[in-house]
């Protein structure tokens, strides 16, 4: 039966990303079906106007990234 992990980052913290997700496949064995994730759109904070986009930096960006696996 196909089971699900869920993780999430913010794009500032990929490398933390990349190790949980290795070592969570290190410890757990599972058999990987399929991996899939996005990274959701930079937006401004919502006390900014409509164009923001161009007084600065945004804030990070989250990712999501699934893991569709069966245990052995």
């Amino acid at each position: 039966m196909h089971q699900i992990k869920i993780f999430k980052a913010l794009e500032t913290d990929v490398g933390q990303l990349e190790k949980q997700v290795n070592a969570w496949l290190a410890e757990s064995k599972v058999r990987v079906v399929n991996m899939f994730g996005n990274i959701a759109p930079q937006s401004p904070p919502p006390d900014e106007g409509a164009f923001a986009i161009s007084k600065g930096p945004h804030p990070p960006s989250d990712i999501f990234l699934v893991v569709l696996y069966e245990q052995p």
